[in-house]
């Protein structure tokens, strides 16, 4: 087959399609020119049997003073419905007790104890401290930390401190012998 009798045989089926398309539709719409349902005109039409056809204010005015008393709930949520009023109120007047404020979080200091140093000749010992920015701080008994804290003791393991401005203590414990070190600055690889 060549193109142009190839070209020839679309063209003429797409005419064949619309012209049966108008064939369909235009039969259809001489059949029947109203749609819908339709009622037979018999004669026969019987209104309803209302005795006062005229609106009753007194009924609407009643409706409308009432009111629902019962529990209510949104419609389109699954939650349960709420406990009635009364179990409500007695939860309540048993909740009712003193009141104690939660405890203060516990004291955090931002840096991490490591170690303790001994001067041989004078015998005083102070606490080692890092930060995680790299700082380095070597503090003793009553020396103060970061400027918040307070080395209240210093133990053979432990180091108290104080937090400044609360007054509420810690206790840092030395971390035990198998577990790693943080590396310090400048001593990469040291454990």
């Amino acid at each position: 087959m060549t193109k142009k009798t190839r070209y020839q045989t679309y063209l003429l089926s797409g005419l064949l399609v619309v012209l049966a398309l108008a064939l369909f539709y235009t039969e259809r719409s001489h059949d029947d020119p109203f749609t819908g349902v339709q009622a037979q005109d018999d004669g026969k039409f019987e209104p309803l049997n209302v005795p006062d056809p005229s609106l009753r204010l007194d009924l609407l005015e009643r409706i409308q003073k009432e009111e629902y008393k019962g529990q209510r709930r949104n419609i389109f949520s699954e939650e349960p419905l709420p406990p009635p009023p009364q179990v409500l109120a007695a939860q309540r007047a048993a909740q009712q007790g003193p009141v104690v404020p939660p405890p203060p979080p516990p004291v955090t200091v931002p840096a991490t104890f490591y170690g303790i140093v001994t001067d041989p000749a004078t015998g005083n010992r102070r606490a080692c401290f890092s930060t995680n920015d790299g700082n380095i701080y070597i503090v003793p008994e009553g020396g103060t930390l970061l400027n918040q804290f307070r080395v209240v003791k210093i133990g053979n393991n432990t180091v108290d401190v104080e937090e400044l401005s609360s007054g509420r203590t810690t206790t840092l414990t030395l971390p035990a012998a198998g577990t790693t070190q943080p590396n310090l600055p400048g001593q990469e690889g040291y454990r």
